[in-house]
């Protein structure tokens, strides 16, 4: 890894090239010049896009469809060991990166902003990227997710500057070097990876030590990591709601926007409307606010950059909104996340009642949060319960929906199969119905449209 330089990259080999994260790199290096080429086990419109784009994408393990000339190749962790292609690769001696190391090269080349977390990030980074771009500060961007703004998850900019998610799953975020570090929130999570809760608090306090010399860490009020690493200036209590040096207040809807000012230690900005709903999102846009005024960002511009903002595909994403029904689709697939969305959609259609749909996701994650996940789905007045996403994992003997669904107290609550679904979902009696997942649930949701239309 240590001989790679960017400059001499001349063709990149992705494995996983379309995820979301894998995307944004080949996007990068594509602008760049660079040939592109990958494999992914399945066609997507993302992966559509990138092949309009100029990238060379195949779908099914063969070696035989890899070009000569590779000069690296990047891979994901969600691809199996065994797969065919990265097994050649590695038989062959070629550099093989993991996503998160050529992110690392990329971030000790560049003045870095990390924003870390184990719910919170994408949004964040993506409320910043469209901030800084606002105010004047052209960052490049490395997203978790399509913004509507940029109708992409990378951001080509000019200055100095790049804005990228730290990813905690598989440690990703320890091979950041940042000149600045926020984190949004250390819940459970990934413990297949971590073991328990205070190993993974363990990687938190070892991403803030990461922070290039002289560089700032902002943890949210109420975090804290377990000891100061020298040379970094750590803020804890940073932000938050009606807490924190730099604090929302004053948090109220008017006319379907979330409306609230900001206070730093005294100086204030007044009703700043946001488009994206929940308290959640109104903090995360205040840890993008406290970075956008380190950096010189006018209060004008924020004012600007928050009531343009476009949201992000799947993060409370409106599909449809007439006089019957409101649809929205979020990708929330923790408990906390899956509190977050059902309360932001209380609070804004508090007369109506919300049918959720939620897909679990990972076996493991099932298996750590049954109890978080059917108490948050019992918030719900209609909850619906689907079978376990697996993604990259084997079943777990005793681990399935059932155990969540058991646990749950809603008299209201419901489990089915995605093909007999539509059998149970009275969309006649729905008012406001979330689809809630980090699987393939998304992959229904053109078919509900469909039938609500």
């Amino acid at each position: 890894m240590k001989n790679i330089v960017l400059e001499d990259i001349r063709k990149l080999y992705f494995i996983g090239i379309g995820g979301i994260g894998m995307s944004a790199l080949a996007r990068y290096f594509n602008g760049r010049g660079v040939e592109i080429y990958g494999y992914d086990k399945t066609r997507t419109p993302l992966t559509e896009k990138l092949s309009t784009e100029g990238m060379t994408i195949h779908y099914q393990e063969d070696i035989t469809q890899i070009p000569k000339g590779i000069d690296a190749v990047v891979w994901t962790p969600a691809i199996p060991s065994e797969h065919t292609e990265l097994q050649w690769f590695k038989q062959n001696n070629f550099p093989l990166l993991k996503r998160s190391e050529m992110l690392g090269i990329i971030s000790r080349s560049m003045k870095t902003i990390a924003i870390a977390g184990t719910h919170g990030k994408t949004t964040t980074t993506t409320i910043l990227t469209h901030i800084l771009r606002t105010g004047g500060v052209d960052c490049t961007a490395f997203l978790g997710g399509i913004a509507g703004n940029f109708e992409s998850n990378f951001v080509e900019g000019k200055s100095d500057w790049v804005v990228v998610e730290a990813d905690e799953f598989d440690r990703s975020f320890l091979r950041l070097s940042p000149d600045i570090a926020l984190v949004t929130s250390m819940d459970a999570d990934h413990l297949d990876i971590y073991g328990n809760h205070d190993d993974m608090l363990d990687g938190f306090t070892e991403f803030v030590g990461k922070v290039k010399g002289d560089g700032t860490a902002y943890l949210k009020h109420g975090l804290r990591v377990k000891y100061f690493p020298e040379n970094v200036n750590v803020i804890e209590n940073a932000y938050g709601v009606n807490c924190g040096k730099f604090q929302a207040q004053n948090i109220h809807v008017e006319n379907g926007n979330f409306v609230f000012d900001i206070d730093n230690e005294g100086n204030t900005i007044h009703n700043l409307k946001f488009t994206l709903p929940g308290k959640h999102n109104v903090e995360n846009a205040t840890a993008a606010i406290l970075i956008a005024k380190k950096l010189g960002v006018t209060d004008e511009a924020i004012r600007e950059a928050l009531a343009t903002f476009k949201g992000i595909k799947r993060r409370f994403e409106v599909i449809i909104k007439n006089e019957n029904i409101t649809f929205i689709d979020d990708y929330a697939h923790h408990p906390e996340e899956l509190k977050a969305a059902i309360r932001a959609a209380k609070m804004l259609f508090p007369q109506e009642k919300i049918t959720g749909i939620f897909q679990p996701h990972l076996y493991t994650r099932t298996r750590d949060f049954a109890d978080g996940f059917a108490t948050a789905l019992d918030e719900l007045d209609e909850p619906i319960l689907l079978p376990i996403y697996p993604a990259r994992e084997l079943p777990i003997e005793g681990v399935d929906s059932e155990l969540i669904f058991r646990k749950m107290k809603n008299k209201n609550k419901k489990m089915t199969t995605e093909e007999s679904l539509f059998d149970i979902l009275n969309i006649k009696k729905v008012k406001v119905l979330l689809t809630l997942g980090a699987g393939d649930i998304d992959a229904i949701v053109p078919k509900i449209a469909e039938q609500i239309q």
